[in-house]
C-alpha cells in the first residue's frame, strides 16, 4: 500500500493523519476513528490497513484534536485529550470525511474503536449513505458512561462524586481548563472536558436510526454493560452481527492479527453485496 502522511485543516488544531492507497484497484475508502486517549498510529487505526487496502478500500486514520492524553506542537501550550469536548470531536470526523470525499470517496465505510467507535455511530446516523460500521469495542455512551466506567476502576474510579463537584466548582469559577488527576484511566483532564463526558452521545438510543451493515466486536475480558453489543444488535435497524473475541481486552494486545482477520472476514463480503 502507498502511504501519505497528511494534515487536514481545522478552526484551530490541524488533524494529523495517514492516507493508505491499495496497490490494487481502489473500490472504496475507509475511515478509521481512534479510541479515547490514543491515536492514528496506536491500535486498530495502525493494523487495520494493511487488511483494508488489500480489500481494496483507501484508509484515512487521524488524530482527532483530542488525540493522546497531553502533549505539545509548536509551542509548549498544552492540547490532547485532556482538553477535549464532544461537539469537537464530532466536527474532526465531520471534517476528516469531507477531506475523504474531495478524494473522490463521498461515502466511506467507518470504522472506530473505544470512545471512536461511540463516535461512529454518531457519524454513521448523521451519515446515512455509509456502507457498513465496524465497531470495535466500542461503548456505551450516554450519562451512564461516565458511571459504569468509573465502576471498573476507570476515570473517578471510587471517588466520582467528590472528582464531579471539584470540576463543577472550577468550571464555575471560570477555571474549566484547569488540569485534574484522576485515580483511574485516562489519569489527567481538565474540569471542562471531565463534565462533558455526560454529553457523549447514547449509542444505544442511536441504534435504530444505523440501517447499515454493522459488526461489533468486543473482547471477551470487555464488561458487556459498558460495551453493549448485543445490547446494540438487539436495537439495530439493520443487519448487526456480534462478536466477542475469546482471550482479549480492550487493546487487541497479542490478538490484533484476529481482530483484523474478523474484520476483514466480515466486510469482504458485505462490500461485495453492495
Amino acid at each position: 500500500m502507498k502511504t501519505t502522511l497528511v494534515s487536514i485543516p481545522t478552526p484551530t488544531t490541524p488533524l494529523d493523519g495517514a492516507w493508505y492507497e491499495p496497490e490494487r484497484p481502489t473500490r472504496g475508502a475507509a475511515l478509521l476513528f481512534h479510541g479515547n486517549a490514543m491515536n492514528f498510529y496506536t491500535g486498530a487505526p495502525r493494523f487495520l490497513p494493511p487488511v483494508l487496502t488489500r480489500l481494496g478500500l483507501a484508509c484515512l486514520a487521524f488524530n482527532r484534536r483530542g488525540r493522546d492524553i497531553l502533549g505539545i506542537r509548536d509551542s509548549r501550550a498544552p492540547e490532547g485529550a485532556a482538553f477535549q469536548s464532544i461537539s469537537e470531536a464530532i466536527e474532526d470526523n465531520r471534517i476528516a470525511a469531507r477531506w475523504v470525499a474531495e478524494r473522490g470517496f463521498a461515502d466511506p465505510v467507518v470504522i472506530g474503536h473505544s470512545n471512536g467507535g461511540m463516535l461512529a455511530v454518531r457519524h454513521v446516523v448523521d451519515h446515512p449513505r455509509t456502507p457498513a460500521l465496524v465497531l470495535l469495542s466500542a461503548h456505551c455512551g450516554g450519562k451512564n458512561m461516565v458511571p459504569l466506567a468509573s465502576a471498573a476502576g476507570l476515570l473517578a474510579a471510587d471517588q466520582l462524586d467528590s472528582i464531579t463537584s471539584k470540576a463543577r466548582a472550577l468550571v464555575d469559577a471560570g477555571k474549566g481548563g484547569e488540569l485534574m488527576l484522576l485515580p483511574g484511566w485516562w489519569y489527567v483532564t481538565s474540569a471542562a472536558s471531565f463534565l462533558d463526558l455526560a454529553n457523549c452521545p447514547d449509542v444505544l438510543a442511536l441504534a435504530p436510526n444505523i440501517a447499515c451493515p454493522v459488526l461489533y466486536l468486543r473482547g471477551d475480558r470487555e464488561p458487556r454493560e459498558l460495551y453493549p453489543a448485543e445490547a446494540f444488535r438487539e436495537r439495530c435497524a439493520g443487519p448487526c452481527a456480534v462478536e466477542v473475541v475469546p482471550d482479549c481486552d480492550h487493546f487487541y494486545v497479542r490478538r490484533e492479527d484476529e481482530i483484523a482477520r474478523r474484520v476483514s472476514s466480515w466486510l469482504g463480503p458485505v462490500l461485495k453485496d453492495r
